[in-house]
Order: structure tokens, then C-alpha cells, then sequence
């Protein structure tokens, strides 16, 4: 409790103890104890019997004046750090020599480590002290950690790491989420609403102005996004980044060579569009990327490989394809296309490039442009020469069926290339956007056999689940529900517990639009094995006790019964005694 007193020359309880142990006469021992430690004013002394006579404890009255003299002296302390005075820090050394060796004694602890936090540079035993014990570390401030941290890899690794797995956590939570909706989806949030999130805060906090303990995060990312593939790691890299932008640490961003693209590339984000004067920024910074320094193309793909990036590209480059179409022009001859391919291929190459250390742009299949995106635009004229061919009158409609087949390329592309799997899972969410039943019933089984099964992955699930409520109504017709479960979802929810779970999350929503017949057998194929996991047999039973719920609750009729009997106004004779208003 009086730890470090003596070393000070400040008489403690054990020397109390002592002098009265030796004493013959304790008052005058204990009298003259309170002289010699006691608050040295002459005035004083008068004062004190006054507080006698009120009952008033000497301990309340000498605690109440520490009390008071400890916060004013914490202001004192924080006074000369914001200072101007050239000696201010040699000032807080001098303190903290008087001061330190008080550190464990809790009355004075606080003065001690606002003296800490205050010194830019700590002295390296007392930071030594201070990490030895875990009780004084706990305590210290974030400014006195960094200290520690920026030495201690290890140690600053132990720190982060549980606020990296609380991250990936809360982004499968929102991709599993029990929302089902296409306007508040995964990607809904704005960028700077996300990085108000409580781990971005924490580790901008962690970090301060310290490039060192920058640099370090920026490692462990990208070694675990190596160990897991996991690409809301790639998310973190951006929104911390961004995180340290909107505090204008300049100490950090000045030396960051992928500040002003992700800057750039936030604004699109935001937008969730790529405008032609932010992609000629966009191609300014990939092309200015100079001979030796091409390292930097690692942590660019990574920023690209951001989903959110991702999604925003994507959309930018089936707008395009749109306008490309509606002007009668080729995919080929559009910069602004090429650039967003060459930008999507860079971010869906991030974790080859990491893994090699080969930091060199991928080269982007030319075919996927001469070949893949024709035929995913003929796609869209078969689908729009069957929507006009069903609007013509009677008379000058052809025998024209709509196709159930998909050109060659399209499918073979999906299964074999990166980016353009990644356009084609994108496309198969434009259509259901437009409740276009028979593109998506075209489409979905060629899903089945993708690119590193990209369509089985919880961010396109996610999204095509919600796209689909648009389509409920659907749901009431059996072929409809067989290619959506049968000819996709179901092909491989038994090896994929995700896709399992994105099934029963879509079937809460749904369940009341399903045919009964094919939701009794749709639920003996749904029904969990004994080895799922805890999530997959809540979603189960939920939906199970909806249905019991929905057995014993008659849905309502669509629309209320019409009161008319089909009888027709009848014209009686007229006499002196009957009315002349038609039944």
C-alpha cells in the first residue's frame, strides 16, 4: 500500500509501527509523528483542533487536501505538455525520477502514469517496469503502449489479434444476417459508416502516428489473408487506412504509396460507381507505379480485392456493357471497360501476387473480351428479342420460344476465368433485379460448375438471397422453385454447410409463397445431419416452427371476396306499381 514511500524519505506505516513498538510514551511519539508528517503549514495547526470540535476525521481532512493537491497536479502535468517551453519534457523526466518509484501505490498511480503518457519518448527501464507488470501495462495509457508495442511485436501481435477475429466475425454475422432484403444488403453501408465500427476505431487508436505499429497491422493482414484466402482482411487494409485519412494523420499517410488510389478509390465506393474522371486518376496511379518500387502493386491488389471495391467495379463495368450495347459498340473498343478489367483482374489476382512475390499486373485474358463478354451480351438480345417479340400483336408474333441453352463460351468462361465468373454472377444479380424469370431460370443452372466454386461463396449468396425476395411470387410455381433449389442451391448444400444455411435463411422469408407439397419435401432434404453446426439447426428449427405456425393459421385470401352473383340488370315491364331501376 506504502510501496516506494521510503525510498523517498517519507516515513510509512511501518515506521509508525517501529516508533511506537520502542516508545515509552506513544501519545508524544504519535504527536510527534503527526509534526514530522504532516501538511507543513503554521496556520494550519491552529485550524486543525476547529475540525476536532466538528467531528471531522484527521484521515478525511489530510485524504480530501491529497485528493485535491493529486488533480491539481495532474493539470500541472498536462499544462507543460501542451506547452511551449524548449525544457518541458526534461521537466516531466525530472517528475517522473521523483515520482516513479510510487507507480504500485494507488493514491499516486495516476499522477505517475499522466506523467508517462505525456513523455514522447519514455525511458527505456521504466517502460521495462512497466511491461514486466501485468498490473502497471493494464493501467498505462495508449500512448505509453505504443512505447512498448513498437519493440515488441509479439506482444503488440497478442493485442491485435482478438480485435482481427472480432472483425472477420461481425463481417460473416452481416452476410448471415437474418435481413433479407435487396436495398439493406451487405454492401449498403457507406465507407465512412463503416469505419465508424468499433475495431477500425481500436486499432486507429492502437496505432496514433506510429509508422512502425502501421507497418506491423499491415503485416499480420496480409499474412493472414494469406493463411485464409479471407478477403474482408483486404477490406481492414482500406478502411484503416481511411480510418487514419479522416483523422488526418499525415505522419502515416504521407508514406503510404497507396493513400491518393485508395482515397480515389473510396469516393467510387461511395458512389458505387466509377466515373471517367476518377478511373483516369485510378489508371494515372497503377501506371505511375515506377521500376523498383513495384512492391506496391502488392498492397494495390489487395485494396482491390476489397469486396467493396469489387462490387463497385463490377457494377461499374455492367453499366458499361449497357451503354456499350444501346450504341452498337464492342467491348473492345471501350477504354473505360479495359481499364475497369484491368483494375478487377489486379484486385482477383491479389492473393497469387502476395503468395508469389511476383509483383507484376496479371495479364487479362484477351478472350474475355473477344469472346466472353459478346457472349454474355448475346444473352441480353436473346432476352430483350423475346420480351419485344411477346409485346407484337397476335398476328405478327414469330413461333419464337425462349432459349433454355447458353452459348458455349459463356459457360466455359464462368468455369475457367476469374474475372469473367466474377461479371457473370454479377449479371445473374442484374437480371433478377429486373424479376426476370426467365433469364434467371436460363442462368442459374450454369452456377452450378464455376470458377473455384464462386458462386457457392457467401457474398453472391448473400445477395442473390436477397435479390430473389423480388421474385416471391414465383416461388408459388414449382418449376421455378426447381431450379432455384434442385438445379442449384441443392447441388451442393451437403458438402457446403454455408450454402445450407443461406437456403433456410431465404426459406424463412419465403416459405408462405412455396407450394405445400414441395416445401414438405423441400424441408425432409433441409433437415440438418447430426454433425451441423449450431447456426444451421436454429435456422431449422425456426423454420419448422413458422410452418407449424402457418398450419395452424389458415393464410389470409389474397384479396377479399367479390360480393357481385354474376346476375344481370333485368328490365321488368313498367305498371302503375312497380319501380323502373334495373336489378
Amino acid at each position: 500500500m506504502f510501496a516506494g514511500l521510503p525510498e523517498l524519505g517519507i516515513s510509512n506505516g511501518e515506521d509508525l509501527k517501529e516508533t511506537l513498538t520502542n516508545c515509552t510514551e506513544p501519545l508524544k511519539a504519535i504527536d510527534q509523528f503527526q509534526m514530522e508528517n504532516g501538511i507543513l503549514l503554521p496556520t494550519l495547526q491552529s485550524a486543525l483542533p476547529f475540525l476536532d470540535l466538528h467531528g471531522t476525521p484527521r484521515l478525511e481532512f489530510h485524504q480530501s487536501v491529497f485528493d485535491e493537491l493529486r488533480e491539481k497536479l495532474m493539470e500541472r502535468v498536462a499544462t507543460i505538455a501542451e506547452g511551449k517551453d524548449e525544457d518541458r519534457y526534461g521537466k516531466l523526466e525530472e517528475l517522473l525520477e521523483k515520482s516513479f518509484p510510487l507507480v504500485k501505490m494507488q493514491s499516486i498511480q495516476p499522477v505517475v502514469m499522466r506523467v508517462l503518457k505525456h513523455l514522447p519518448k519514455v525511458p527505456e527501464k521504466k517502460l521495462k517496469i512497466v511491461m514486466a507488470d501485468k498490473e502497471l501495462y493494464k493501467v498505462c495509457a495508449v500512448e505509453v503502449k505504443r512505447q512498448i508495442w513498437q519493440d515488441n511485436q509479439a506482444l503488440f501481435g497478442d493485442e491485435v489479434s482478438p480485435l482481427l477475429k472480432q472483425y472477420i466475425v461481425e463481417k460473416e454475422a452481416a452476410l448471415f444476417s437474418s435481413d433479407l432484403s435487396i436495398l439493406h444488403n451487405f454492401f449498403s453501408l457507406s465507407p465512412k459508416a463503416r469505419r465508424q465500427g468499433e475495431v477500425v476505431l481500436k486499432l486507429t487508436q492502437m496505432i496514433g502516428k506510429n509508422v512502425k505499429l502501421y507497418d506491423m497491422v499491415l503485416q499480420f493482414l496480409r499474412t493472414l489473408f494469406l493463411r485464409t484466402r479471407n478477403v474482408h482482411y483486404c477490406t481492414l487494409r482500406a478502411e484503416l487506412l481511411m480510418s487514419l485519412h479522416d483523422l488526418d494523420i499525415s505522419e502515416i499517410c504521407s508514406v503510404d504509396p497507396c493513400h491518393k488510389f485508395t482515397w480515389c478509390l473510396d469516393a467510387c465506393i461511395r458512389e458505387k460507381f466509377v466515373d471517367v474522371k476518377r478511373a483516369r486518376e485510378l489508371q494515372g496511379f497503377l501506371d505511375g507505379v515506377k521500376k523498383g518500387q513495384e512492391q506496391v502493386l502488392g498492397d494495390l491488389s489487395m485494396i482491390l480485392c476489397d469486396p467493396f471495391a469489387c462490387n463497385t467495379l463490377v457494377l461499374s463495368i455492367m453499366r458499361n456493357l449497357q451503354e456499350l450495347l444501346s450504341q452498337d459498340t464492342l467491348p473492345r473498343e471501350s477504354p473505360d471497360l479495359m481499364l475497369l478489367l484491368r483494375m478487377l483482374s489486379l484486385g482477383q489476382g491479389a492473393w497469387d501476387m502476395i503468395d508469389s512475390q511476383v509483383f507484376k499486373e496479371p495479364r487479362l485474358d484477351s478472350e474475355v473480351v473477344t469472346r466472353f463478354l459478346p457472349a454474355m451480351m448475346s444473352v441480353v438480345v436473346d432476352d430483350h428479342t423475346f420480351t419485344v417479340d411477346q409485346k407484337l400483336p397476335s398476328e405478327e408474333k414469330s413461333s419464337l420460344s425462349y432459349p433454355s441453352t447458353l452459348p458455349e463460351a459463356f459457360s466455359r468462361f464462368l468455369q475457367d476465368n476469374r474475372v469473367a465468373c466474377e461479371m457473370g454472377l454479377y449479371y445473374v444479380l442484374h437480371i433478377a433485379k429486373l424479376r426476370n424469370k426467365n433469364a434467371l431460370q436460363r442462368l442459374l443452372p450454369a452456377l452450378v460448375d464455376t470458377y473455384n466454386d464462386m458462386a457457392f461463396g457467401d457474398i453472391f449468396l448473400h445477395l442473390l438471397t436477397g435479390h430473389l425476395t423480388l421474385l416471391s411470387d414465383e416461388f408459388g410455381s414449382e418449376d421455378f422453385c426447381s431450379v432455384v433449389f434442385d438445379g442449384f442451391l441443392l447441388t451442393s448444400f451437403s458438402s457446403k454447410e454455408n450454402v445450407h444455411r443461406h437456403a433456410l435463411r431465404m426459406m424463412l422469408h419465403l416459405h408462405h409463397k412455396v407450394l405445400p407439397s414441395y416445401m414438405e419435401t423441400l424441408m425432409k432434404t433441409l433437415e440438418p445431419p447430426k454433425q451441423s453446426s449450431e447456426p444451421v439447426k436454429e435456422l431449422y428449427a425456426q423454420l419448422t416452427e413458422k410452418l407449424e405456425v402457418q398450419k395452424k393459421s389458415p393464410p389470409p385470401p389474397d384479396e377479399a371476396p367479390s360480393l357481385d352473383l354474376g346476375l344481370h340488370p333485368v328490365t321488368v315491364p313498367t305498371t302503375a306499381s312497380t319501380p323502373t331501376t334495373p336489378l
